[in-house]
Protein backbone atom coordinates (compact mmCIF):
# COMPACT_ATOMS: atom_id res chain seq x y z
CA UNK A 1 0.00 0.00 0.00
CA UNK A 2 1.56 3.23 -1.27
CA UNK A 3 0.98 6.14 1.42
CA UNK A 4 -1.37 7.73 -1.01
CA UNK A 5 -3.75 4.47 -0.26
CA UNK A 6 -2.99 4.99 3.34
CA UNK A 7 -5.88 6.94 4.39
CA UNK A 8 -3.59 7.29 7.57
CA UNK A 9 -0.48 8.74 6.08
CA UNK A 10 -0.49 11.79 7.57
CA UNK A 11 -1.71 11.08 10.73
CA UNK A 12 0.44 10.08 14.22
CA UNK A 13 -1.99 7.12 15.12
CA UNK A 14 -2.75 4.39 12.85
CA UNK A 15 -6.07 2.60 12.58
CA UNK A 16 -5.18 0.15 15.55
CA UNK A 17 -5.16 2.92 17.43
CA UNK A 18 -9.04 4.00 17.35
CA UNK A 19 -10.33 0.73 15.70
CA UNK A 20 -13.53 -0.95 18.11
CA UNK A 21 -15.60 1.26 20.36
CA UNK A 22 -14.31 4.50 22.45
CA UNK A 23 -16.22 6.59 25.03
CA UNK A 24 -15.08 10.00 25.66
CA UNK A 25 -17.15 10.80 28.93
CA UNK A 26 -18.51 14.19 29.79
CA UNK A 27 -17.49 15.80 26.92
CA UNK A 28 -21.11 17.08 24.94
CA UNK A 29 -23.05 20.31 26.00
CA UNK A 30 -25.49 18.99 28.73
CA UNK A 31 -28.17 20.28 31.17
CA UNK A 32 -25.57 20.41 33.71
CA UNK A 33 -22.91 22.45 31.31
CA UNK A 34 -21.19 25.61 33.31
CA UNK A 35 -22.32 28.94 32.48
CA UNK A 36 -21.66 31.97 34.41
CA UNK A 37 -23.63 33.95 36.74
CA UNK A 38 -23.51 37.54 37.50
CA UNK A 39 -21.83 38.38 40.87
CA UNK A 40 -24.38 41.31 41.39
CA UNK A 41 -27.99 39.52 40.35
CA UNK A 42 -26.75 35.79 40.72
CA UNK A 43 -28.48 35.12 37.54
CA UNK A 44 -27.33 33.82 34.64
CA UNK A 45 -27.25 36.02 31.42
CA UNK A 46 -30.31 35.46 28.91
CA UNK A 47 -27.70 34.65 26.10
CA UNK A 48 -25.79 31.86 28.49
CA UNK A 49 -29.40 29.92 28.77
CA UNK A 50 -30.28 26.85 26.57
CA UNK A 51 -31.59 23.82 26.70
CA UNK A 52 -29.80 20.59 25.23
CA UNK A 53 -32.89 20.46 22.40
CA UNK A 54 -31.56 23.77 21.51
CA UNK A 55 -27.98 23.12 21.49
CA UNK A 56 -28.83 19.91 19.39
CA UNK A 57 -30.83 21.50 16.92
CA UNK A 58 -28.14 24.08 16.34
CA UNK A 59 -25.42 21.12 15.58
CA UNK A 60 -27.79 19.55 13.39
CA UNK A 61 -28.26 22.94 11.14
CA UNK A 62 -24.65 23.25 10.73
CA UNK A 63 -24.34 22.88 6.23
CA UNK A 64 -21.59 20.27 5.96
CA UNK A 65 -21.17 16.60 5.21
CA UNK A 66 -19.69 15.97 8.47
CA UNK A 67 -22.26 15.37 11.50
CA UNK A 68 -21.70 17.99 14.08
CA UNK A 69 -22.51 17.39 17.91
CA UNK A 70 -23.25 20.12 20.66
CA UNK A 71 -19.69 21.01 22.42
CA UNK A 72 -20.27 23.19 25.66
CA UNK A 73 -18.40 26.73 25.51
CA UNK A 74 -16.32 27.74 27.73
CA UNK A 75 -17.65 30.37 30.94
CA UNK A 76 -14.67 32.99 29.38
CA UNK A 77 -16.04 32.83 25.41
CA UNK A 78 -19.30 32.76 26.87
CA UNK A 79 -18.98 35.97 29.27
CA UNK A 80 -16.34 37.89 26.25
CA UNK A 81 -18.65 36.83 23.25
CA UNK A 82 -21.80 36.94 24.77
CA UNK A 83 -22.71 33.42 23.33
CA UNK A 84 -24.63 30.95 24.13
CA UNK A 85 -23.70 27.85 26.10
CA UNK A 86 -22.92 25.80 23.44
CA UNK A 87 -20.52 25.74 20.25
CA UNK A 88 -20.90 22.92 17.58
CA UNK A 89 -17.77 20.87 16.12
CA UNK A 90 -17.39 18.09 14.12
CA UNK A 91 -18.64 14.49 15.80
CA UNK A 92 -14.46 13.56 15.99
CA UNK A 93 -13.28 17.00 17.06
CA UNK A 94 -10.34 17.22 19.18
CA UNK A 95 -12.20 18.60 22.27
CA UNK A 96 -14.21 15.85 21.94
CA UNK A 97 -11.79 12.87 21.39
CA UNK A 98 -9.32 14.23 23.48
CA UNK A 99 -5.91 14.75 21.40
CA UNK A 100 -5.08 16.27 17.85
CA UNK A 101 -4.14 13.14 17.35
CA UNK A 102 -7.48 10.96 17.83
CA UNK A 103 -8.97 13.90 15.46
CA UNK A 104 -6.91 13.09 12.97
CA UNK A 105 -7.31 9.44 12.85
CA UNK A 106 -10.95 9.62 13.03
CA UNK A 107 -11.35 12.18 10.59
CA UNK A 108 -9.18 10.05 8.20
CA UNK A 109 -11.45 6.68 9.28
CA UNK A 110 -14.63 8.70 8.52
CA UNK A 111 -13.08 10.20 5.58
CA UNK A 112 -12.27 6.47 3.89
CA UNK A 113 -13.83 4.12 2.20
CA UNK A 114 -12.05 1.32 3.86
CA UNK A 115 -14.40 2.19 7.43
CA UNK A 116 -17.13 2.24 8.90
CA UNK A 117 -17.42 4.89 11.46
CA UNK A 118 -20.47 5.48 13.58
CA UNK A 119 -21.04 7.67 16.84
CA UNK A 120 -23.67 7.83 19.16
CA UNK A 121 -23.73 11.31 21.16
CA UNK A 122 -26.17 10.64 24.77
CA UNK A 123 -26.65 14.01 25.48
CA UNK A 124 -28.17 13.15 29.10
CA UNK A 125 -24.75 11.82 30.32
CA UNK A 126 -22.51 14.02 28.00
CA UNK A 127 -21.04 11.20 26.44
CA UNK A 128 -19.98 10.37 23.16
CA UNK A 129 -19.19 7.18 21.79
CA UNK A 130 -17.62 6.28 18.55
CA UNK A 131 -17.58 3.12 16.86
CA UNK A 132 -14.63 2.36 13.59
CA UNK A 133 -14.86 -0.88 11.92
CA UNK A 134 -13.09 -1.85 9.12
CA UNK A 135 -15.28 -1.54 6.06
CA UNK A 136 -15.04 -5.49 5.04
CA UNK A 137 -15.79 -6.69 8.47
CA UNK A 138 -18.91 -3.92 9.46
Amino acid sequence: MTSEDDPFHDCELDAEAILGTHTFEDVLFTDETETPVNVLTGETPAHSQATVEEAKEFAASIDTETPQIALPASVESQVETQSKPYTAAAFFHFKATGSLERHRAYHAAYEADAFAVDFEANYASGDLTITVERADEA
